[in-house]
């Protein structure tokens, strides 16, 4: 797919690797739907550096654990730039969750915004693609999802379900809609690690260096532009799966 005058919605776009994604789409010519929940001077901010690089972007806020907000979202879209070429599902929650500690909540608030909202953002988003007779879904999931994380339970089950939903979707959006999944490592680290932690995680690594925002950036967009790949799972962590 040729990105030029194509319309990307990147949820989570605000901050961090949502950010970096958004940049990245308009960068090659893609008009750009930058979704946020809580960071919306962060969100300005992006469509502001599209619009100084001439540009194309809009802010659009939802609160993904709501499906009646993911439609609404997607319908204001649409009125906005008549059409959705490309779907990122980068929003995710990210906490601990020692088994014996789990609550309910906590295992709402990873399965709704981790899995539920890219199925109904995919949904949505994927009846217009369809229409148009072409689209792209790529999910940002995590190597948590083949080999899950100690103490992070809810987020590990949601990052092995939404592998699992690639596939699924890629077979249901068929021959029109290609959907594609990137597991990340060790990118971007919570922002409350210490320096000890984030430096034990590298040495994990084969690379024995973390990823950045845009190496994400550009894997993104290769999945964008390739016609060939679907139900693809690509593994972008610094070969920590093969590291003792």
């Amino acid at each position: 797919m040729d990105l030029n005058q194509k319309v990307a919605l990147v949820t989570g776009a605000g901050r961090r690797i949502g950010r970096a994604i958004a940049l990245e789409l308009a960068a090659h010519g893609a008009s750009v739907a930058v979704h946020y929940r809580t960071s919306q001077n962060e969100a300005d901010a992006v469509v502001a550096e599209i619009a100084s690089k001439r540009g194309k972007a809009q802010t659009f806020h939802a609160n993904l654990e709501h499906v009646a907000e993911i439609e609404q979202m997607i319908a204001s879209i649409l009125d906005a730039f008549g059409r959705i070429d490309i779907l990122v599902n980068s929003a995710s929650v990210f906490a601990p969750t020692p088994l014996a500690e789990v609550t309910e909540g906590d295992w709402d608030a990873n399965l709704n915004t981790n899995l539920k909202a890219p199925f109904f953002l995919s949904k949505f988003a994927g009846a217009a693609m369809r229409r148009q007779g072409a689209g792209k879904i790529v999910n940002l999931g995590d190597w948590a999802g083949i080999s899950p994380y100690k103490d992070y339970l809810p987020y590990s089950v949601s990052k092995t379900g939404l592998i699992g939903l690639t596939k699924a979707l890629a077979k249901e959006l068929a021959p029109e809609v290609q959907v594609n999944c990137i597991a990340l490592g060790m990118v971007m680290p919570p922002e409350d690690y210490t320096r000890e932690e984030v430096e034990r995680l590298v040495s994990r690594t084969l690379t024995k260096k973390m990823g950045t925002p845009e190496d994400v950036a550009r894997a993104v967009l290769f999945f964008c532009e390739t016609d060939f790949a679907t139900g693809a799972l690509l593994t972008l962590e610094g070969g920590r799966l093969l590291s003792p």
